[in-house]
């Protein structure tokens, strides 16, 4: 049986939705599936990105992911969708993508695929849960199969600043300038160990 490939789709603006990412990525690594990370298009003019000097430095840490194409998520067996959050929403640059993707819907593509979500925020009260949800609607209307964390990962509750059961977050600041710390990154590794152990369950 070859190995279930599970899509992590998420934008980055200065960097720390990608470092999810990238941790997502290796604990479905783990499990023995194969991570497939991709980007979204930009929408902010170029411009914009080369006069400010947290966005030119995200671009070039994050200039070997692919961009995403629509038709690449016919072919996967689970999704896990990342964002910044956006006045509780996700970013306009997913849900700019998502909303293309009216013809995976109309095929079922993404019917009884294991999906799940995880965000960014400026602040601890910034739209964590909100932002989560947001991707979430998208998801169900596909008929995907929502997974979250569970209390067994003992790292939800231990987190000061991320983390929910609804899927991983992280608090990065007005500026972005916190990283994620190893708790928002080890539970952001158990999204991806679970999400793929319920591909592979689905798969046989």
């Amino acid at each position: 049986m070859t190995k279930p490939r599970i899509m992590v789709l998420y934008y980055s603006m200065f960097g720390n939705t990608y470092l999810m990412a990238k941790s997502i990525c290796e604990g479905i690594e783990r499990e023995g599936c194969e991570a497939v990370l991709r980007t979204v298009p930009e929408l902010v003019p170029e411009s914009a990105i080369q006069s400010n000097l947290g966005m030119k430095k995200a671009r070039e840490e994050q200039k070997g992911v692919k961009i995403a194409t629509v038709d690449e998520l016919a072919d996967i067996d689970g999704i896990i969708l990342g964002s910044p959050t956006r006045f509780g929403n996700m970013s306009s640059q997913l849900r700019n993508f998502l909303d293309q993707t009216g013809s995976l819907w109309m095929k079922g593509a993404l019917v009884d695929k294991p999906a799940g979500v995880f965000c960014c925020t400026a602040s601890m009260h910034g739209g964590q849960e909100t932002t989560l949800i947001s991707m979430m609607f998208t998801l169900i209307h596909h008929g995907s199969i929502i997974v979250g964390v569970p209390y067994s990962v003992k790292e939800l509750g231990e987190t000061k600043k991320g983390g929910t059961p609804y899927g991983p977050t992280a608090v990065v600041g007005v500026t972005a300038e916190d990283k994620p710390t190893d708790t928002d990154l080890k539970i952001a590794s158990e999204l991806g160990k679970r999400v793929a152990r319920v591909a592979k369950a689905m798969a046989k």
